[in-house]
């Protein structure tokens, strides 16, 4: 299969950084920059261009190991005018305070609601078209503020054996924390474009069965969305698995 140049790029530059980062459990930018623009004008506010509903129909990762279905909450107000304020540090209390009952245990069915101060925001399970889950575009379609964010998202990958020494890789914008099976797995902090494999956990087990994964991305000005996969011990995808939200 052909696959245009610049999602090339991606892939040679994700390659190159997991071979740098292997053994990276957190990864800061400060080195990476990341253009707030605004994107192109829509008028149409719908998520069926970028998602799809998820069903109860076997779910796989796609042809390059990304997990691409997902429950993704509305969007938490927590503004920000900047993205460099995403210190380890600031995106550790941002993603520790709790915002609604059970945030770290439950396991969220679709359009199930919680209330977080003054908002009342609903959990959509959702197929993503892109191998990228374009929060952005998520949050914008359901009519929903876009900057100054936080977005949670929760999926259930299961496995038909123990895995071990696999890693978990993640590409974000912009700041972002993620666990799995209850356990801090990868930090990307800082002011940050999304590139996928820009940073990989240290080494994981997925257990045979269900593994639960979250995560928190937070964003001030500019584009959000993100993208994960599993890599085995020789950095090759791990597609051997299949995927729901509950």
């Amino acid at each position: 299969m052909l696959m245009n140049k610049s999602r090339e790029t991606q892939l040679l530059f994700g390659g190159f950084v997991i071979v740098l980062g292997l053994g990276l459990a957190g990864c800061s930018a400060s080195s990476k920059g990341k253009a707030n623009g605004v994107a192109a004008p829509d008028t149409t506010r719908t998520i069926a261009t970028y998602f799809t509903p998820a069903t109860a129909s076997k779910k796989t990762p796609d042809a390059e190991g990304f997990l691409r279905r997902w429950i993704l909450l509305d969007p938490i107000n927590k503004p920000n005018r900047t993205n460099t304020v995403f210190t380890d540090s600031y995106i550790r209390k941002a993603f520790d305070t709790l915002y609604f009952p059970n945030q770290f245990t439950v396991l969220p069915t679709n359009g199930e609601k919680v209330v977080v101060g003054s908002q009342e925001l609903t959990w959509h399970a959702l197929d993503s078209r892109n191998f990228n889950v374009k929060l952005f575009r998520f949050a914008y379609g359901l009519n929903k503020e876009v900057y100054g964010v936080l977005f949670w998202a929760v999926t259930v990958v299961n496995s038909p054996q123990e895995m071990k020494n696999v890693r978990m890789a993640v590409g974000s914008n912009s700041a972002s924390m993620w666990w799995l099976n209850g356990k801090e797995t990868v930090i990307l902090s800082g002011d940050r474009r999304m590139v996928m494999d820009d940073c990989v956990s240290t080494r994981l087990t997925l257990q045979k069965g269900k593994n639960i994964i979250r995560g928190a991305v937070i964003n001030g000005p500019g584009m959000s969305d993100f993208c994960v996969r599993f890599l085995n011990e020789r950095g090759a995808p791990i597609k051997d698995l299949t995927i729901n939200y509950q």
